[in-house]
């Protein structure tokens, strides 16, 4: 297991993990990113390329939370359908909502083609369908993706290809997105982490911040060093903690969790996966897998919501994945993982600010392999005065979790069990 990295399939397989340098001293920046996930990488290299000095602290390693643990799944869209975007925000929002999420999964892919990031991209994302009523709702989905929004990379897939596609027969049909895809998640951080070096910015890790000041400039605390920032930028998403209680109401701190097999090899990943592309499905509590460039599968499944993880996660994901591929009851578990993401009320993205000189973006529900690279961006430009597009997704509903932090874990464990029991009928 490299240095301070929680032992998982994308840690045995990391290029670029350097030694973590620590703030320990009187500093003054323009900005002063909070957390060295996604977000915050991609947000501390955009102000770097507009020409801010940043700093940028994280509280462990870069990647160290959900950014390098995930399924690394890289959606269109938002977290909810353009369908159901229509209904909430009217046609003209959704169809902004549609045009941001389509740069954010290209301004993915560039920066991996640009940096030359050694990630593992492979296009193709395949939704499917747990329940015959899904079929319905995915066949007009595709129709007014289709025609409304003349994204031509999508289409529906019937139940008899969805098994010729997968190695199982427990979906009732699919949409596959072949301008969606998939990637190995930390070393896509670690590689914009290393852009954003040679672009001038100052990674600090180990370095938490235990206090922050609203004021203009702002000071920002860690054990070791007092920074002076003319901005904040939190970052942090579901390791925020206690840092900010007015961010944390508004976002729920989940579990999920991966396993990894042994090589299977060509042939056998194959015959689970043909076409390699990245599968999620329609429960509440969502399956997603795909194949590693190892061609391992990559089976993520379950869900928790307490502080600590399973004592043995490969025995608690292990059946969750029997019951799409019970062929492969025999094959070694060799990784088994969990990570804490952030999901919102609504399962869309919350943006703000708390003063004008301190912005946020977190609570990317699940999807934020895409939307937290433009993140950055759009907070970049805000913070150079061009709020425009920061503020549409600010604009966005975000309303506080019922009973607020002391009582959201009860009401959401209630709400989980009830849909889970759901699935299983």
């Amino acid at each position: 297991m490299s240095e301070n990295y929680i032992d998982s399939y994308y840690t045995a397989t990391a290029i670029g993990i350097g030694d973590p340098k620590i703030a320990v001293s009187e500093y003054r920046c323009d900005v002063c990113v909070i957390g060295a996930g996604f977000t915050g990488v991609s947000t501390a290299l955009h102000l770097a390329e507009s020409g801010c000095d940043v700093i940028l602290l994280e509280a462990n390693r870069i990647g160290w939370g959900a950014s390098g643990r995930n399924g690394g799944q890289l959606h269109s869209g938002q977290r909810k359908g353009q369908q159901e975007l229509e209904r909430l925000f009217g046609r003209d929002r959704a169809h902004e909502l549609w045009q941001l999420a389509e740069e954010s999964k290209s301004m993915v892919k560039s920066r991996i083609s640009k940096h030359k990031i050694d990630c593992d991209y492979k296009p193709g994302l395949l939704h499917a369908a747990y329940k015959k009523s899904d079929v319905k709702d995915f066949e007009a989905e595709v129709s007014k993706l289709q025609d409304d929004y003349n994204y031509e990379q999508v289409r529906f897939v019937t139940k008899q290809e969805m098994s010729e596609l997968l190695g199982t027969d427990i979906y009732h049909g699919g949409v596959l997105d072949n301008g969606a895809g998939h990637l190995h998640p930390l070393n896509y951080v670690l590689g914009l982490a290393s852009v954003a070096k040679r672009a001038g910015v100052r990674i600090f890790e180990h370095s938490p911040v235990t206090e922050f000041s609203q004021s203009e400039p702002a000071k920002i605390r860690t054990p070791e060093a007092n920074i002076v920032a003319d901005y904040i930028v939190f970052a942090c998403n579901g390791y925020l903690g206690k840092l900010n209680k007015r961010l944390a109401s508004r976002i729920m701190p989940i579990n999920n969790f991966i396993i990894a097999t042994e090589p299977l090899g060509e042939e056998k990943a194959a015959q689970l996966i043909r076409d390699d592309v990245a599968v999620a499905d329609t429960k509440f509590v969502v399956d997603y897998f795909r194949l590693s460039a190892d061609k391992r599968l990559l089976f993520g499944g379950g869900e928790n919501y307490s502080s600590k993880f399973p004592r043995n996660i490969a025995a608690f994901v292990k059946p969750v994945m029997l019951k799409v591929y019970p062929q492969l009851k025999d094959v070694r578990i060799e990784y088994a993982w969990g990570g804490t993401l952030a999901i919102t009320v609504n399962r869309l993205p919350c943006f703000g600010r708390i003063k004008p000189n301190i912005l946020y973006a977190q609570g990317f529900s699940g999807q934020g392999v895409a939307m937290t690279t433009l993140a950055g961006k759009l907070v970049a430009e805000a913070v150079s005065g061009e709020s425009e597009r920061f503020e549409i997704m600010a604009s966005l509903p975000s309303p506080k979790f019922p009973g607020g932090t002391l009582l959201r874990y009860p009401g959401l464990v209630a709400g989980m069990l009830y849909y889970s029991f759901r699935d299983k009928l």
